[in-house]
């Protein structure tokens, strides 16, 4: 075999092998990127879709249509409007702790809406917050599920203790967070 033709076999194929690489690298560092992001929530996400690409398509475009959503930060005013408020619903659990447990499920929505986030639909709030909050999500999770065991006066009081707590860790990020968006490099 000739140098030339050699080199017409061995460039095509150093070529391809290093654009198998680029390709590769740029597939881990994403995956590595909604890892990051999205805490948790990935792993969650991942498991309940067909295939680890699905789960990771579904991440995708939670981040697509939550950057199109217009999350703000409040103003001071606002945010100390809403830690009296919590202060309140805290203070009504002594006396009627299924009530506050619902009382604060409203609290964090109404907080969620205030900040510009859409709240019709639980698990579209959850898809939602799962792109700057998925680290807390499970909190909100499960608080919601005490809730709804609230209502139907089947919920212990540790349960329902357990809730105030839960909505208290998202409620907290909600307030503090400030609309700042972490956003990483793809």
């Amino acid at each position: 075999m000739s140098t030339g033709t050699l080199l017409a076999i061995i460039i095509p194929v150093v070529a391809v092998v290093a654009l198998l690489a680029v390709a590769i690298t740029r597939f881990m560092g994403r995956r590595q990127h909604l890892q990051e992001r999205f805490g948790p929530e990935y792993e969650r996400t991942v498991e309940d879709a067909d295939s680890r690409l699905a789960g990771e398509r579904e991440l995708k475009a939670r981040e697509k249509r939550h950057d199109a959503l217009e999350i703000k930060p409040l103003p001071g005013s606002k945010r100390e409007r809403y830690s009296r408020d919590w202060a309140g619903v805290q203070e009504e659990f002594v006396d009627r702790p299924e009530a506050a447990v619902h009382d604060a499920d409203r609290l964090v929505t109404s907080l969620m809406h205030e900040r510009g986030y859409p709240t019709e639909d639980f698990d579209q709030q959850l898809r939602d917050l799962s792109v700057e909050h998925g680290r807390t999500l499970e909190h909100y999770r499960a608080a919601h599920e005490v809730d709804a065991l609230g209502t139907q006066h089947r919920a212990t009081t540790e349960q329902l203790r357990g809730a105030m707590v839960h909505y208290r860790a998202l409620f907290d990020e909600l307030l503090s967070d400030g609309g700042q968006a972490r956003h990483a490099p793809a």
